[in-house]
Formats: structure tokens, sequence, C-alpha cells
């Protein structure tokens, strides 16, 4: 895997988030927002950093309860959950995330309900969209190494199987386009285990690069499930292939009835397969949050391939990583 890939998906996923905020509909000026999926996607990379982190000086972790604590500090950002005396780490203090940027019901849900309670039974595509980068951990993983986490992140809030099944679904597709693989010929055993609407398979089973339509985009996606998002982002990466059509991809991605969960797959899927230099420099410039989603994909890499921070018998190479990633 390469870092510019890993780069690629994170800040994909925020501009097609970006492109749905706005339908495809670019406004000639000014910042590009995106949306509540990419403040927590953002949290999820921190929360996943910092799980690793646990694990170098601890020897034990239970990364998905350290992703939850970080969707918690997003939670005290946004005034919806108590306790901001006890926020620690970089991430919290970017000003932009105390702001509101949609709702997240089923993670609010989660947060706010009594300690042990079930998650919500919601099939919303948060459960995927907010995951997308844990592409990077399973590329890099062994055999079936953080299936089961990605699965478990998902049903932190998300208690609906399909919505669990289309998050790990869509890392394992991400971890190969990551690799440099095709991700296409792993299409059908995703497909065998996602509940699809009629005929759903046999569009996307197409050849690539096949004129796209609104049609069959809305019968693949028609609501903002997760595996909508899923299907329909799948969607998208098939009919635009090239590299040279990411912007056509994501207007097109956003017009989806979901359009900010479609898109964000979408350009989560372009921005693996093909670079984050793909992405357009003249949107990118203007993206909300692009820095430090730029930063949370350059650090889960390196936190992933060579523990910066050290560990319980290692030298911190990073001096800084810790107060930046507190392993809690």
């Amino acid at each position: 895997m390469t870092e510019a890939r890993a780069r690629g998906l994170v800040l994909g996923a925020a501009l097609g988030d970006a492109a749905g905020v706005v339908r495809g509909k670019w406004p000639v000026d000014g910042p590009l927002r995106v949306g509540v999926a990419t403040q927590l996607g953002a949290f999820t990379v921190e929360g996943f950093v910092r799980a690793s982190v646990r694990w170098s000086h601890k020897g034990i972790c239970h990364p998905p309860s350290v992703v939850r604590r970080a969707y918690w500090r997003w939670g005290v950002l946004q005034g919806v959950v108590p306790g901001a005396e006890e926020l620690d780490g970089w991430l919290a203090e970017v000003p932009v995330l105390r702001e509101r940027r949609g709702s997240a019901p089923a993670t609010v849900a989660a947060l706010t309900a009594k300690h042990g309670s079930p998650a919500p039974q919601s099939r919303g595509a948060h459960a995927l969209t907010r995951a997308l980068a844990l592409g990077v951990p399973r590329a890099l993983g062994s055999g079936d190494r953080f299936g089961a986490t990605i699965r478990e992140v998902a049903a932190l809030t998300h208690g609906a199987p399909d919505a669990q099944e289309a998050a790990f679904r869509a890392a394992d597709l991400l971890a190969h386009c990551l690799s440099g693989e095709d991700p296409l010929p792993h299409l059908p055993a995703a497909l065998d285990a996602l509940p699809l609407p009629p005929g759903a398979a046999e569009v996307l089973s197409a050849a690539p690069g096949g004129g796209p339509s609104a049609a069959e985009l809305a019968l693949l996606a028609p609501d903002a499930t997760a595996v909508s998002a899923l299907l329909g982002g799948l969607y998208v990466f098939t009919r635009f292939p090239g590299p040279a059509e990411v912007e056509a991809a994501l207007r097109f991605a956003a017009a989806a009835p979901d359009g900010p969960s479609v898109a964000a797959t979408a350009g989560a899927f372009l921005g693996a397969a093909h670079g984050v230099d793909v992405l357009p420099v003249a949107l990118l410039g203007r993206l909300e949050l692009a820095w430090e989603l730029d930063v949370l994909a350059r650090d889960l890499l390196r936190e992933m391939t060579g523990s910066p921070g050290g560990g319980e018998f290692v030298p911190a190479r990073d001096r800084y990583w810790t107060r930046r990633y507190p392993g809690h």
C-alpha cells in the first residue's frame, strides 16, 4: 500500500461527502462543507490510532471500545453528551468539529443510552461511511485480522446485521484497492453476503465503464442505508473507472437519493484505487477539514506500519505521538 492511496481514500470520501451536501453543484467560491459522516470518520481514524497506541504500550486493548470513546469526544464537542473537561488529543482542538454538520441519530442514541444498552437497530449509512478508512488496517492485516473489529465498530451504534456486514465488505473491497488490486473479482462474495434489491447483482456485474444510468443508481441505492451506500458507491466506481473521471463521478453520485453517503463511498473507492493525486486540487483546496483528514490518513498509516510512539519496551521515535494520540 502507498501513502498516496491511503490519503486518497480518506480525502476522496470527504470530497464525496461534500459533493453530496451540495448535490453535486459546487459553489463558485468559499469552503466546501462536509457532513457529519466526515466528522465521525475523522474520529474513527483517531480512535483506531489510539487503540493501536494502547496495544503497543499495554499489550491489551479492545479497539471498538477505544473508537467508541472517540465518538464520545465528538458528542462532547457537539454538545450532545457531557464531559468537556475530559477531552484530550489534538483532534478535539479542531474548531470545525464543534459545528453541526447534520444529524447522526443512531450514534447520538447509542452515546446517550444507559451503559450496556443494545445499539439501536439502525441500518443507516453512517455505519459504513464513518468506517471507510478502516480499509487501511484491513489491507495491512493478515487473514481475517481486523475483520471482526470493523463489524464491531459498526455495531457500536448500528445494531442491524446488514449495516455491520456492509461496513465490513466496504473495508474489505477497499483493502484490495489500497493494495493495488482490482476489487471487482471479490465483488460476488460481497454481494452474496448482503440483502440486494431485485436486479442489483446483474447491474453491478455488467462490464465496467458502461454508461452511467440515474435509474440504475436509484435502483441500487434507493435510501440512506449502509447497503445502499455500498451498492451505489460501487456502481459509480465501475461506471467511472478512469482517474480523469473523479469529479464527474462525484457529481453523478451526489444525485443519488442519499447523495452524501453514495458519493462518499464512491470517492473512497476512487481515491484508494488511483491515489490522492487524481482528486481535483481546486476542490481539495476548499474542502473543509482537508488538512486534518490528510494528517489523520498519514498518521493511521504511520501507526499501523511503524508505531512512532514506541511501546512498553521500545522507545518512541516521535516524542509527541502519545500526546497527540493518548492510548485510551
